[in-house]
């Protein structure tokens, strides 16, 4: 019988930064800069244990897990076998989950996902294959789960599970509650679970409320247990995980106890663990100017005092007693972090003319500047930067916004069929660029699963570039300085999007060329709902790399923002706009504009609020933030950071 030590992985796990203290963590992690390099990792893991059996004549027993986490593996799983060989003809899978019920076509369910990333593409015998079904009668459900446990001994149990987490702590479907002796079973959904699956599902009232998953002890049982865990919004569930103690109301804490866990994650993922939050608590610092700033912040935070009131005591107190006796005393300490801070804010955030700009986040010169306002999808500029768009274009400077997608498919059919029946009613049939009665006939006809028709796109796509342009208006953007790239990577009609392409890097390269920009804001938050944000980030900066050696691209600057699900924390701004109520109330009418994206948002996450509402709240946040810390009190602020590309 093989051993637990012989599925230990001959793979070395590089992580980005770590500490060597990791006294509060009870599970192994490790922590890389970013998903893809940490994907690419776990599975040249699952790869060489694939091969390993492969040289014994055994078979590859693998738990198999869906969700955005784990799609990067699949895909570098995908390429081995296309471009080294890689051979999956031993290979047993057996996936954790499926909703319940679910019928195996539905473009939703487990098993269309796991043959759309990774089935479909490899050798693998399709009776090796094991996906909870969801089509069984209730009535023959308990012995189906009973089979399935029966079906992972037979084949010898799991040789390697891979995991990923919900922020309900749940691993499979094993939501808060599960007991560590759980088998496989069907199981209701947290609430939280639903509204996080609501945007797939269009609706959280589509969302159904049950699954059949693994159970807690047949994960533990695997020889081998690697979980991971991508973007902020996993960061407090994390924390939750490796650094409290066992409880079924986080059942991945279960996981404690596996001789042989570990959980790989992004840096935003790590961002809440002890040695990342505050590693002053953990033990002796490298005090960079980044970490001095966190640290400070967080006393002020933690003890509810302005930066110029800390006392030596407070910094001895909490940790920061080498920081102080490298600097000195709290007074030179708060000094300086307080003109750190004051240094950050501007009302001019193209630059002021004619002013001395050595303290200043943005250059005096030129005083008209060239800029470039990347949005990913149409809504974005106005809800996460409107109040610097519009000082932007009121000091002078020759604005454009670009938008990178067409933003069509988070348009419901009813507001697509709405449009389609005015429009038919007004202009009828002849002329028109759209065949209004065909996409009518369309929409009332739609089946659950089925991707829009071209036409129907193309009227989603018009509708949000309209709703921009009457927001650009009322901002006061000249019409020809509003650009819609509809960059082809977006274009599939449904959630899944193609890799970014060539073809979408020329295009962002050429609007960049064309108006050779003195600054370029773009969207730096990361923790969208379906990774868009992120692939429209990689163009930008592939483009800007490419461009580098232009002799106009050594004035550009750029300038990151957050969206509507994240904001920078006060140690990461380098430029912070003040926005008075005035602006505040013109930001929130231009977003409002947007009006396909009101009431109905297909896409906002697990945060049940409009997108009006959460900028307004983030950007009074921020502003109540600095106030606290003894700087100026404002209505409202936005952040940016600057980035080196």
């Amino acid at each position: 019988m093989e051993t637990e030590l012989e599925t230990k992985p001959d793979i070395s796990y590089k992580s980005a930064g770590k500490f060597e203290e990791t006294r509060f963590e009870k599970i192994h992690n490790e922590i890389f800069k970013n998903s893809a390099e940490a994907s690419i990792i776990v599975a040249q893991e699952i790869a060489q244990l694939i091969r390993s059996k492969q040289e014994k004549g055994k078979a590859c027993v693998l738990g198999l897990a869906t969700g955005s986490s784990p799609i990067k593996v699949y895909e570098e799983l995908v390429r081995m076998h296309k471009e080294e060989g890689l051979s999956f003809s031993n290979v047993i899978t057996f996936n954790l989950d499926e909703y319940y019920p679910m019928s195996k076509e539905n473009n939703q369910s487990y098993h269309y996902f796991m043959h759309q990333h990774l089935f479909n593409h490899i050798d693998i015998n399709p009776d090796n294959v094991n996906i909870p079904d969801g089509t069984v009668h209730i009535d023959e459900l308990n012995q189906y789960c009973i089979d399935y446990e029966m079906n992972i001994k037979n084949a010898g149990g799991l040789d390697f599970q891979l995991l990923g987490i919900g922020r309900t702590g749940h691993v499979g479907f094993n939501e808060p509650g599960s007991h560590v002796n759980s088998g496989t079973r069907i199981i209701t959904l947290d609430h939280i679970t639903r509204v996080d699956a609501s945007s797939d599902f269009n609706g959280i009232d589509n969302v159904p409320k049950r699954a059949i998953t693994m159970g807690v002890s047949t994960i533990l049982r695997s020889k081998r247990i690697v979980l991971m865990a991508w973007g902020q919004n996993k960061a407090d569930i994390i924390k939750r995980t490796i650094q409290r103690d066992i409880s079924s109301e986080v059942p991945a804490t279960f996981l404690q106890n596996h001789a042989n866990a570990t959980f790989v994650l992004d840096q935003s993922a790590a961002s809440e663990l002890t040695r990342f939050k505050t590693p002053w608590l953990v033990g002796e610092c490298i005090w960079t100017q980044e970490l001095k700033s966190k640290a400070i912040v967080w006393l002020c935070q933690k003890t509810k005092q302005a930066i110029l009131k800390l006392t030596d005591r407070d910094y001895n107190n909490n940790g920061m007693s080498d920081l102080l006796a490298q600097e000195g005393s709290a007074y030179d300490l708060n000094i300086n972090m307080f003109n750190v801070l004051q240094h950050t804010i501007t009302g001019w955030p193209g630059g002021k003319p004619n002013t001395d700009d050595s303290h200043r986040p943005e250059r005096a010169n030129p005083a008209k500047k060239r800029v470039i306002l990347f949005s990913p999808h149409p809504d974005d500029d106005v809800i996460s930067m409107g109040g610097t768009f519009s000082k932007l274009i009121k000091q002078g400077h020759d604005v454009h916004v670009v938008y990178q997608t067409s933003g069509n498919i988070a348009v419901t059919d009813d507001e697509a069929l709405k449009f389609a029946e005015v429009a038919k009613d007004f202009i009828g049939e002849a002329g028109a660029g759209i065949n209004f009665k065909s996409v009518i006939e369309f929409l009332n006809h739609k089946s659950e699963n089925e991707i829009d028709s071209l036409e129907v796109r193309k009227l989603k796509g018009l509708i949000r570039r309209r709703e921009s342009y009457a927001a650009t208006r009322y901002i006061g953007l000249k019409d020809e300085n509003t650009h819609f790239l509809d960059l082809p990577f977006y274009e599939t009609g449904q959630v899944k999007k193609n890799p970014l392409g060539p073809e979408d890097i020329a295009i962002v390269k050429n609007i960049i060329a064309k108006i050779k920009p003195h600054q370029v804001f773009a969207a730096g938050d990361l923790a969208d709902p379906h990774g868009t944000h992120e692939v429209c980030l990689n163009a930008i900066f592939a483009a800007l790399k490419e461009l580098k050696p232009e002799k106009y691209m050594d004035d550009c600057w750029l300038w990151l923002y957050r969206g509507a699900w994240h904001e920078w924390d006060i140690h990461e701004i380098d430029m912070a706009v003040p926005l008075s109520p005035s602006e505040v109330l013109l930001k929130r009418h231009a977003i409002l504009y947007h009006q396909s994206q009101k009431d109905r948002v297909m896409f906002q996450g697990n945060d049940s609020r409009e997108f009006w509402v959460r900028a307004e709240d983030r950007n009074k946040n921020t502003a109540i933030l600095y106030d606290d810390l003894g700087l100026a009190e404002y209505e409202a602020i936005e952040a940016f950071k600057r980035f080196d590309y």
